[in-house]
């Protein structure tokens, strides 16, 4: 098959290239509107507690790092509640009656 200039389609339809300007102004329009509303909102902003000021004693840095740990052997980005309750139990920790 050969190909010919009058073979290949072209843009020159003002209507796609309209439609294509309106959707885009459209996307920018609501991303604009989004981006207001998470400025304007007054839900909380995630504070990262290693970033914080916050002086922590050696007991929590010891536990930060044991889960920090867990995390990397594990491959787990998020340990479940049992899991947590398992490098407690590695550091020592265990409930007194």
């Amino acid at each position: 098959m050969e190909l010919t200039s009058e073979s290949i389609p072209t843009l020159d339809d003002l209507s796609i290239a309209e439609s294509l300007t309106s959707c885009d102004r459209k996307t920018k329009e609501r991303a604009e509107r989004a981006s207001q509303a998470r400025r304007s909102s007054q839900r909380r902003q995630f504070v990262d507690p290693t970033t914080c000021d916050r002086q922590y004693t050696p007991a929590e840095w010891e536990f930060m790092e044991a889960i920090q740990a867990y995390k990397q052997a594990s491959g787990r980005m998020y340990p479940t509640w049992s899991e947590v309750l398992e490098v407690l139990k590695g550091l020592g920790y265990q409930k007194v009656s």
